[in-house]
Order: structure tokens, then sequence, then C-alpha cells
């Protein structure tokens, strides 16, 4: 049973992290609108597949800034 708890632990600790590199991702993108970034955002915090979605759906979609 510890061995059980520790591996759904380290699920979530993953999909943790994948989750603040797409939010990461998204907040140093343009999406061409605030409603777009806003989608993405909400998207990417869904529990467990948000990042995946993005992954899939919206990485190639925005463009990074360049910074001036």
């Amino acid at each position: 049973m510890d061995q059980t708890v520790l591996y759904i632990l380290l699920i979530f600790a993953i999909s943790l992290g994948l989750t603040m590199l797409a939010l990461i991702d998204i907040i140093l993108k343009d999406f061409g609108s605030i409603k777009a970034k806003f989608i993405w955002h909400f998207i990417a915090i869904i529990p467990i597949i948000g990042w995946l979605v993005y992954l899939i759906f919206g990485f190639k979609k925005g463009q990074r800034k360049t910074s001036a």
C-alpha cells in the first residue's frame, strides 16, 4: 500500500511540474488576444490532463514575444 501512495504522489508531482511549465510557456507567448491567452490558462490548470491538452493543441498556436 505504501508504494501505491508513492506512485500516486509521483504522478501528481510530475503533473504539477508539467502544468507549471505549460503556464510559464503561456505567459511567455502572444496568442493574438487576451481572451485566447485566458482560455489557454484555464485549460492548462485542469488537473492531470490540462498540460497535455495544451501541449497537443495549443503549444504551436502562440508566438514567442520578442524582447525589445
